[in-house]
């Protein structure tokens, strides 16, 4: 269908209040839920779900193939939430065949310029500031919050409610409730800010602290912090999520900003 310089592929589901301005192009297997504006010059290729009352600004690009010398043509897509917000030549490819999809969750904020590579996962309330750029296969936890220009190496995986400094590299898992920020990234403490704009309690908040205190303060190794923690703390939700994520990272953990040189 071409209507109002308007290309929509026949196999294309938009629902009946969708906004769509001029120029705009939505390619096979395409899904736009209720309340959805697509603004002018916007490309939505193939295979992409978008959810409803979501907010897509011009010029971006959403569902193109991976930039991955593997894919071979293969089925994959992209998922998009509710209330999400894509800015201004933003870029969301889809999947390969490693997991099949790139995922951003509900009221996630994108800005202009940043770029979501094949098979990321964002979870909701995610907040990537303008030019960040997330390698394949990144996965990036609730209420996170990248600085703008920050690189994010592939496979790397960001925790919930992290602040990540603009302008950053990020070659490191970094676990959740904390912020990170210089060269080489590092620990920098925690998100006390973010944790009480969000409901976190004085004692919740200290857990939080006293834990990473022995991770990344006491000069102990990390695998020897996490046993002190384990020995020290009485099982606990945050403590099994810190210890959890650490224990888990395969690329390995952030280190503190002791550790470093100034």
């Amino acid at each position: 269908m071409q209507n109002n310089f308007v290309i929509i592929h026949p196999t294309a589901k938009i629902a009946e209040n969708v906004e769509i301005e001029p120029f705009v192009t939505i390619g096979e297997n395409v899904e736009i839920g209720e309340g959805t504006h697509i603004m002018p010059h916007v490309s939505i290729v193939k295979n992409t779900k978008i959810g409803k009352n979501c907010r897509i600004f011009p010029s971006a690009v959403i569902g193109a193939e991976p930039q991955d010398l593997k894919f071979a043509g293969e089925e994959t897509f992209v998922e998009i939430g509710n209330n999400t917000t894509i800015r201004e030549c933003v870029t969301i490819h889809r999947g390969t065949a490693s997991y099949g999809k790139t995922i951003i969750g509900n009221n996630c904020l994108i800005m202009a310029y940043s770029h979501v590579a094949h098979d990321c996962v964002l979870k909701d309330n995610v907040i990537m500031s303008n030019a960040v750029q997330l390698a394949g296969e990144v996965k990036v936890d609730e209420f996170a919050i990248i600085g703008g220009g920050a690189l994010i190496h592939q496979f790397t995986k960001i925790g919930k409610h992290v602040i990540i400094q603009g302008g950053a590299l990020v070659n490191k898992d970094i676990p959740p409730y904390i912020m990170a920020a210089r060269e080489p990234i590092a620990y920098t403490g925690i998100n006390t800010v973010g944790l009480r704009r969000r409901g976190f309690s004085d004692e919740q908040i200290t857990e939080i602290q006293d834990i990473y205190r022995i991770i990344f303060q006491s000069g102990l190794i990390i695998s020897n912090a996490v046993v002190q923690v384990e020995q020290k703390f009485a099982k606990s939700t945050f403590k099994d999520e810190i210890l959890n994520f650490i224990t888990s990272s395969e690329r390995g953990v952030l280190k503190g900003a002791g550790h470093l040189k100034i």
